[in-house]
């Protein structure tokens, strides 16, 4: 079983940063693959950025790129969304995810959520304008 605890949401205004964390608990974690999906109020969850620990790809939403980047601490087992330029469109609930390492590691298998095995609670990021 996996865990995965969200934290670093809050209030914020437009041009500011955030950092968010997804500790992660559980066996054979350096294995899994990760990624960070929102859902903003009326709207579908959509991917924002993904992570594969072994070969440390990184895979991003063409709506982010460049402005927010993925990371991981193997030794802490957290992986990290910093978000730079925020603009009240990233207004959202924002979902760690993580996915058994199945079939090549692809974006367009890294952005569905059906890759994913294990999901946290989320943390509220609202950016004001």
């Amino acid at each position: 079983q996996v865990q995965l605890v969200e934290s670093g949401g809050g209030l914020v205004q437009a041009g500011d940063s955030l950092r968010l964390s997804c500790a992660a608990s559980g066996r054979a974690l350096s294995t899994y693959r990760m990624g960070w999906f929102r859902q903003a109020p009326g709207k579908e969850r959509e991917f924002v950025a993904a992570f594969n620990w072994s070969g440390r790809n990184t895979y991003y939403a063409d709506s982010v790129k460049g402005r927010f980047t993925i990371s991981g601490d193997n030794t802490k087992v957290t992986v990290y969304l910093q978000m730079s330029s925020l603009k009240p469109e990233d207004t959202a609930v924002y979902f760690c995810a993580a996915s058994l390492p199945r079939g090549i590691p692809t974006i367009a298998r890294f952005s569905q959520e059906l890759h994913y095995d294990y999901w946290g609670q989320g943390t509220q990021v609202t950016v004001s304008s």
